[in-house]
């Protein structure tokens, strides 16, 4: 997600109904986020879908690495040789029977 640039990307309510349509084209163009303000103060976001996925999927990523840190403090931990070992076993191709 770019950065916002607080000359061009932060608008009041009032002009962002009024001209709707252009500040989603220039949204999708820019992906820039844009902050709407109501009574003067940031009243909400708005963001392409790209960068709404793009950001939804770091937070993923994130929420993923946090959990596996918990897991590591916890105990919940295996080691390297027993997981390799494990999957070996479990994916093994079963040897075909052979015909004479």
């Amino acid at each position: 997600m770019k950065s916002l640039r607080v000359s061009e990307d932060i608008v009041p309510i009032s002009d962002f109904k009024a001209q709707a349509s252009e500040w989603l084209r220039k949204l999708g163009e820019s992906g820039q986020p844009l902050v709407i303000t109501q009574n003067g103060k940031p009243a909400g976001v708005l963001l392409s879908p790209e960068s709404f996925d793009e950001l939804t999927e770091k937070i993923r990523f994130v929420a993923s690495i946090e959990e596996g840190l918990d897991d590591a403090r916890a105990g919940r931990v295996h080691r390297h040789a027993d997981v390799v070992a494990e999957m070996k076993k479990r994916y093994q191709k079963p040897a075909r029977s052979r015909s004479k």
